[in-house]
């Protein structure tokens, strides 16, 4: 039988022990994990009659929302290298993957406190069942866009096999955000929703629903936007969009993996701390 002893020492005090702590809890994690995401996913469906129907419900209704306001000419969008409709389509889509993944964490969190505050087990089976959530989510959302891009008669030819890797880096991202967020966010209610607030104003310097400028100011958000590459590349494997994001979305995804792993170890080192003051 496993002894664990436990002491005041600060694991901080001890790097080489608090890293590898990480990853054997994080292995030991899997299957509390896989039964945490189909509970959930299971009671997020049964739930509701429209059940898996909601996935798309929220993207398409905001993609037709841009097309009636585009073709109206309450707003005029400049063209674009693919049909607007599939534009805004896949933009959006992408875009909720993002927002998912960015607000996965946090919300996982929230949802198991009281499991957290009675209960000892590793705290990245939490991240760890939101992360397969989200690959479920994500490729139902994944399937209806390469069914919307076919039926339109476009084809990225081998390209299309990257798009799920392109996804995985988009929902990475996302999470190792809302996981360096989610101890702050534990403690202030505040934070979720003025994340969700702030993230409104991000999409619109995204190419989400508007192309990138060709020119001035507006260009430059657009440009320096970390979340760009992300959508750009995703499109691109998705219908042979072109544009030179390669490199940024290279830059991002290696970011990403720092922001990740100090993430985590943020999470890890700062939740004892939080559930203990939650249960006083």
């Amino acid at each position: 039988m496993k002894i664990t002893i436990y002491t005041p020492e600060s694991s901080v005090r001890s790097p080489r022990k608090l890293i590898k702590d990480m990853f054997t809890d994080l292995s030991h994690s899997h299957e509390l994990a896989w039964r945490l995401s189909v509970r959930d996913i299971n009671a997020q469906y049964r739930q509701s009659k429209l059940g898996i129907l909601w996935a798309f419900i929220m993207p398409l209704a905001t993609t037709v929302t841009w097309i009636f306001l585009n073709m109206s000419g309450i707003i005029s969008v400049k063209s674009t290298d693919i049909p607007y409709p599939l534009y805004v389509f896949s933009g959006t889509l992408i875009w909720s993957i993002f927002m998912d993944s960015l607000l996965a964490p946090l919300n996982q969190t929230n949802a198991a406190k009281s499991m957290l505050s009675k209960i000892n087990f590793p705290r990245e089976a939490i991240i760890l069942s939101a992360f397969y959530q989200l690959l479920f989510n994500s490729g139902i959302k994944m399937l209806m866009l390469v069914i919307a891009v076919i039926i339109m008669g476009f084809s990225a030819g081998w390209m299309l096999l990257l798009f799920p890797f392109a996804l995985l880096i988009l929902i990475l991202t996302g999470i190792s955000i809302g996981l360096f967020l989610t101890p702050i966010g534990m403690l202030y209610n505040d934070i979720g929703r003025a994340i969700s607030l702030g993230m409104q104003f991000v999409m619109y310097v995204s190419p989400v629903v508007f192309p990138i400028p060709i020119s001035g100011w507006v260009r430059i958000p657009f440009m320096y936007n970390p979340i760009t590459p992300l959508i750009m590349i995703a499109r691109q494997c998705l219908t042979g969009y072109s544009g030179n994001f390669l490199p940024g979305f290279v830059i991002v995804s290696f970011s990403m993996l720092i922001v990740l792993f100090f993430s985590w170890m943020i999470y890890r080192i700062t939740m004892p701390v939080i559930i203990e003051r939650m249960s006083a």
